[in-house]
């Protein structure tokens, strides 16, 4: 149901990358679909979230989710504010701060990426597709922690990897931009690949963090079915996983 990031782990933050297996919705949304509006039944998509929530450690009703559309707002949220409110923002990153407050971001190829601050318990999640990241995303995520880079720890989860993740031309090259000096474009056949998860590691690196406290968890969406959703292989049939880390106090 759940894969946890190693680095997170040993710095004491409950989080989770969840995967598709362990839920109770039915095909094509089989089984753990964590997203409300794909069309998914209603009650199946909420006993999914609180199977998710017992088996990472949170309360159900303290997990922050915003309405995602692959941009670069970052949100923050504190104990206290109203989850259903929060949905409705448009924002594709969380910061929180306070004990117990979880945030997540969905996903079903794009990546997810966890950050947690060990000094001061706050943590992020972002949500950064291709638009996201050469919007600046994760940056943007990153630097809404007011924490030096340096001392975070930012695990990436499953997404869509670079053998599967054919692109125009000119989106390979915005990506690329990005990306800076490091080489994101595999080429050799139609339309380039692009590795996304470099690109992201590669703006992580430029703002400060160290590539030892960056933790790539593993799992291409698109070609592992068993495990993963994935929009650009199902299509409308895909449901979604859901990244979920825990602030502490």
């Amino acid at each position: 149901m759940v894969i946890r990031s190693g680095l997170l782990t040993r710095a004491g933050f409950a989080h989770g990358f969840a995967t598709r297996v362990g839920g109770v919705s039915a095909a094509p949304f089989d089984s753990l679909n964590l997203g409300r509006s794909v069309g998914d039944d209603l009650a199946a998509v909420e006993e999914n979230h609180r199977r998710l929530a017992r088996a990472i450690g949170y309360d159900v009703a303290r997990l922050y989710e915003t309405s995602q559309v692959h941009g670069a707002a970052v949100r923050a949220v504190a104990v206290g504010d109203d989850v259903a409110r929060v949905r409705t923002v448009e924002a594709d990153a969380l910061v929180a701060s306070g004990e117990g407050v979880a945030v997540g971001v969905r996903t079903a190829d794009c990546i997810p990426v966890l950050v947690a601050d060990e000094k001061t318990g706050r943590v992020a999640a972002i949500h950064a597709g291709w638009r996201g990241v050469v919007a600046g995303v994760v940056p943007r995520g990153i630097e809404a922690l007011g924490a030096p880079a340096a001392r975070l720890a930012c695990a990436i989860g499953p997404c869509i990897r670079v053998a599967s993740f054919e692109v125009g031309e000119d989106v390979a090259e915005q990506i690329q931009a990005v990306a800076r000096e490091e080489d994101v474009i595999e080429r050799g056949s139609v339309k380039p690949h692009v590795d996304l998860v470099r690109a992201v590691i590669a703006q992580l690196v430029a703002i400060g963090v160290g590539r030892s406290r960056i933790d790539d968890v593993g799992g291409d969406t698109f070609t592992d079915e068993r495990r993963f959703f994935s929009y650009r292989r199902d299509g409308a049939r895909s449901g979604r996983q859901l990244s979920v880390i825990v602030a502490r106090g």
